[in-house]
């Protein structure tokens, strides 16, 4: 559906493959296990010769659809969910980081995620350097002193600080480095950073793409030769979506665009009142 604008893909994308028996609706598929003729059809499909599924740890019908819905509208080649947004962010960052390696990052990311910055990646070995985030240049020379992954957050969760994503993106490929960023904030409907030159870009899905504060759930769109990593390190590890949570995101999805942009205009009528109030500075 890549033809058709963002209000239709969060509405029908990712979901023909998986209606059955003239349903609008995608099911919601509980089956841990999935059956086969004989072991050539299970090889075929364990392999990635033919499209099915093995084991629910691994893939989900109904989480398939929710991660191709996501993959549409941000524009990538592959996604993969997890049980939660901070387990889409700590299941990507350890399946790039090794001991040794430097990340750039912000000082203004997710609470969350400041602390596997802080408190875990350490024990890992992993040397973390943090920047003002509005500080562009302070980003691009600690970028040069030597840096395997950027990790970016923009608008940042929760002081919705802003950040030059094509600028810093550029300097991280200029050293090699692998640019990774939560999109949370802006949706995918205002913010696609696969087109601003990032590699891989994260969603905790409970927040804007679910809408309705009833499921949790994370997501990260980019490359499939990158996608494909992070997936096999969250099939062993086990942070895997629920059927239940992948339909109700699903489900609020299809408002997705309708939510964000009323959204938008009614935070621009509140800035718009405050910047000419005379009580506010």
């Amino acid at each position: 559906m890549t033809q058709y604008k963002p209000g239709t893909k969060a509405l029908w994308s990712g979901e023909q493959e998986q209606l059955r028996y003239g349903a609008t609706q995608v099911p919601v598929v509980h089956s841990v296990s999935y059956g086969y003729e004989d072991m050539d059809e299970w090889h075929e499909i364990a392999t990635g010769q033919r499209e099915g599924h093995i084991y629910g740890r691994n893939t989900n019908p109904t989480t398939q659809a929710f991660e191709d819905k996501v993959k549409e509208l941000e524009g990538a080649e592959a996604a993969t969910s997890f049980s939660t947004g901070m387990a889409a962010i700590s299941n990507t960052l350890n399946t790039f980081l090794r001991p040794g390696d430097r990340v750039v990052t912000i000082k203004d990311t997710y609470g969350g995620t400041n602390k596997i910055f802080t408190e875990f990646l350490p024990k890992s070995g992993v040397d973390v350097v943090f920047c003002e985030t509005d500080n562009h240049e302070e980003i691009e020379r600690e970028i040069v002193n030597g840096c395997q992954v950027l990790y970016l957050e923009s608008p940042t969760n929760p002081t919705l600080k802003i950040i030059d994503i094509e600028r810093v993106a550029k300097a991280g490929h200029d050293v090699g480095a692998l640019v990774i960023i939560d999109g949370t904030f802006a949706s995918p409907v205002n913010q696609n950073p696969l087109e601003l030159g990032v590699d891989l870009v994260l969603h905790s899905a409970t927040k804007y793409l679910g809408g309705h504060s009833d499921a949790l759930g994370g997501v990260v769109c980019g490359p499939e030769s990158l996608i494909e990593q992070v997936y096999h390190y969250r099939e062993i590890n086990g942070a895997t979506l629920s059927p239940m949570a992948s339909y109700l995101l699903l489900r609020g999805m299809k408002t997705l665009h309708l939510r964000v942009k009323q959204q938008n205009e009614n935070a621009m009528k509140v800035a718009q009142y405050l910047k000419t109030n005379e009580w506010v500075e």
